[in-house]
């Protein structure tokens, strides 16, 4: 899915502003952290029906191209 703003917003009404599916309180955040801890897309989508897989797909290209602008900082090793 290359087009991801018409199912991403940002209000600051809205779970304090952070990036969310649109039209819900679903944070980019908890969408792209349930797949990247391996859940499947089914699993969000019943957790929470008022998503769909295309906005699981957007979350996915908001978080790609956040990534892309900013700074990366090297991390100390641990």
């Amino acid at each position: 899915m290359k087009q991801w703003r018409n199912r991403i917003s940002i209000d600051p009404a809205v779970h304090h502003g952070d990036p969310c599916i649109a039209g819900t309180r679903v944070p980019v955040s908890v969408s792209v952290g349930s797949i990247a801890d391996g859940d499947p897309f089914e699993e969000l989508m019943t957790s929470y029906p008022q998503i769909a897989r295309e906005d699981i797909q957007a979350a996915l290209r908001f978080a790609a191209e956040a990534v892309n602008r900013f700074d990366v900082v090297p991390l100390p090793p641990e």
